[in-house]
């Protein structure tokens, strides 16, 4: 709901094009009627460039889950950040992946029981966001679903930013992740813990070390856009891209 009221307040439906990959998020823009591209799994972000290389008057919203956008896509992920590329990725990150039954993600915390790590995640999980600001990208932002008021202003914020924007939102997934992550299994009481569980950063504040930071993390308004910089050689060269 947050990215159909971000659209629709600034009233780009018809300029906007959605595309997704595999997994329960990447089934939000087919509800939608807007273009939309349901791709292969870990390959929403590479289709994403295609298209913004071949229609850059579009603004292209990436729907992607921790799985989709850390594991399989990770590579398209942070060559695309590095870019810097006119695309607002919204990663939906329940801490598993939900959709083909319970396996450890690439941002299961640590000790977390699932079908792939019955004896508890080993690994320390993957930021996205931080992996988001060291490759490059312009605009970084993480939200909760307990936080739906400031993540449409990030998405909005992303859709108006010239350049690679990532939106991490920590979501609730009260049947694989209810059950191997957070031990809760009510979707109201997760999203209570996420409210309890996070914090905006504040210059000078002690930083929670049991807690999640949320809020804008990154916002490079002068940084240059992909396209922008290919259409520049170009025209060094006297091309003119078309």
């Amino acid at each position: 709901m947050a990215a159909i009221r971000a659209i629709d307040s600034l009233g780009i439906k018809e300029d906007v094009a959605c595309v997704s990959g595999i997994g329960c998020s990447s089934w939000i823009p087919c509800y939608l009627k807007l273009d939309v591209m349901h791709t292969m799994h870990g390959r929403a972000i590479a289709c994403a460039e295609g298209l913004k290389l071949a229609r850059p008057d579009k603004k292209i919203m990436v729907f992607t889950g921790d799985g989709d956008c850390l594991a399989i896509g990770g590579n398209h992920f942070i060559h695309a950040a590095k870019r810097n590329i006119d695309l607002t990725v919204i990663m939906v990150n329940n801490y598993i992946y939900g959709m083909t039954g319970g396996q450890k993600s690439p941002a299961t915390p640590t000790g977390s029981v699932t079908k792939t790590s019955p004896f508890g995640a080993i690994d320390e999980p993957m930021d996205g966001c931080k992996m988001a600001i060291a490759m490059g990208a312009s605009y970084v932002a993480r939200w909760t679903t307990a936080h739906p008021v400031q993540l449409e202003k990030a998405i909005k914020e992303g859709l108006e930013h010239n350049g690679f924007s990532f939106i991490e939102v920590l979501t609730q997934c009260p049947v694989q992740a209810g059950k191997n992550v957070y031990g809760e299994k009510d979707p109201s009481a997760i999203m209570k813990m996420y409210k309890e569980k996070t914090y905006i950063y504040k210059e000078g504040m002690d930083v929670p070390e049991d807690k999640t930071r949320i809020g804008l993390l990154k916002h490079d308004k002068n940084a240059k856009e992909y396209i922008e910089r290919i259409e520049e050689a170009l025209a060094r060269q006297g091309v003119k891209r078309g």
